[in-house]
């Protein structure tokens, strides 16, 4: 009776296991899988023999849960709450694959695929990241001149570092839509770098720009230089075409003066403007020589006239 109690128990005991392994087994753990943003993502789905009915049940990050369910004993497939871009790749008699075109960043997620046989329920689990490639640009800064580098609105973050090395760190922000904008502005140790190589790492493609900048210092002496000689340049053409017009009307002026003649008057007007002035000293000459003979002829003095 021990040995037959023994044996029922480790029967027993061998079922257990049996049966928790083929449970362990019968599921797949999340999976990560990526799909760059804009194009197709296929989520394989392993065929099973006997299968009755098969389920793809999904929580993407925007719109909410959403199943795809096919029976086999019906050739039934039933839509739930699914967008038209998530769809069976092709039949899911045969192929159970699951397909999202257009792929954007609301179709990130979880995604389970389930298979119910007559060996039991089978599942397969994935996480889909989706990748939305940055904008590598790198210019020189207004303010201090130094070389910048940025990734902009890249899922996930890039990474960006310089040869030689900075020791200015990148900055992030965020954005609404999901994406990440990284700036890093290079600050060499020494200060005559000049040329730098800003290197850009994400899970789309990496890449690596050269970029050189003067230093501030240079780059306002050499303005300051340019603006002097514009300057000069713009000022010798002015002075040039005023000397030139001065010569010009100087000698213009020479040609068309005439000259200064003194107003000669006519004898005759001399004549008619002198002509009463002496008759009126000639009278008065005849009146004071009348007197003076009077006055002589009766000896009295000058100052007194005879009386009449």
């Amino acid at each position: 009776m021990k040995a037959g109690g023994d044996m029922k128990i480790a029967g027993k005991a061998v079922c257990v296991f049996v049966l928790f392994t083929i449970k362990v087994m019968s599921t797949v753990g999340n999976l990560e899988v990526s799909a760059m943003v804009g194009s197709t993502s296929v989520l394989t789905c392993t065929p099973r023999p006997n299968t009755t009915m098969i389920i793809w049940k999904m929580n993407p990050k925007v719109g909410g849960p959403c199943t795809l369910g096919y029976r086999a004993d019906q050739h039934k497939i039933d839509r739930t709450n699914c967008s038209d871009s998530i769809n069976w790749r092709s039949r899911p008699d045969w192929d159970p694959d699951l397909e999202i075109r257009q792929v954007g960043i609301a179709h990130e997620g979880n995604y389970t695929c389930e298979v119910v046989a007559t060996e039991g329920n089978f599942h397969e689990m994935y996480h889909l990241t989706v990748l939305v490639p940055p904008r590598l640009t790198v210019r020189c800064d207004d303010d201090d001149g130094r070389p910048v580098c940025e990734a902009g609105a890249g899922r996930p973050a890039a990474q960006i570092w310089w040869v030689p090395e900075s020791n200015s760190p990148p900055r992030e922000e965020a954005h609404d839509n999901g994406t990440v904008t990284v700036l890093s502005k290079f600050a060499a140790y020494s200060t005559n770098v000049t040329n730098a190589t800003c290197f850009m790492s994400h899970p789309v493609w990496n890449q690596s720009m050269d970029v050189g900048c003067p230093p501030p210092e240079n780059m306002n002496l050499t303005w300051l230089y340019v603006s002097i000689i514009l300057c000069f340049l713009s000022i010798i053409p002015f002075v040039a075409v005023m000397y030139y017009f001065k010569l010009h009307i100087d000698r213009l002026c020479h040609k068309t003066k005439t000259p200064e003649t003194a107003p000669t008057d006519s004898p005759q007007e001399d004549t008619m403007e002198v002509e009463p002035y002496t008759i009126y000293v000639q009278k008065e000459n005849v009146i004071y020589n009348s007197v003076s003979d009077l006055t002589a002829g009766q000896n009295l003095p000058q100052g007194l006239s005879p009386a009449t």
